[in-house]
């Protein structure tokens, strides 16, 4: 697969979410976060883009309620060690965060653990 397709707005490159597939080289230079914003919430991806208070996420879950981590920052070092207790929503291809606080670089393995949690839905 080559490079993904993208799209320039007001000096921003965005990658079509429909285009990136998870373990492609298209992740290259994408470091999966967290991200804690003002109003949304907690989110995990991979950062396409940040320009301030805004950042794009591609792969994303909002990350509603974790347990088996005391805070964000070990989240990101180790992940959950309760996911049967986590809600975790589905992944979207891409979402925009506005009000973006905190940017959280995570490790392979709270990547893996976040991504392993079920998805919870009603």
């Amino acid at each position: 697969m080559g490079k993904p397709e993208t799209l320039k707005i007001d000096d921003v490159e965005y990658v079509r979410a429909d285009s990136v597939k998870e373990g492609t080289s298209i992740y290259n230079g994408m470091d999966y976060v967290i991200i804690r914003t003002e109003k949304a919430g907690v989110f995990a991806g991979y950062l396409q883009s940040r320009d301030g208070a805004e950042a794009a996420l591609v792969n994303a879950r909002r990350l509603w309620y974790w347990d088996g981590a005391a805070s964000l920052s070990q989240l990101a070092m180790e992940g959950v060690s309760q996911p049967d207790n986590c809600k975790f929503p589905c992944e979207v291809d891409l979402i925009t965060l506005i009000g973006v606080i905190e940017v959280i670089s995570a490790t392979e393995q709270a990547r893996k653990s976040i991504k392993g949690v079920k998805i919870w839905k009603k």
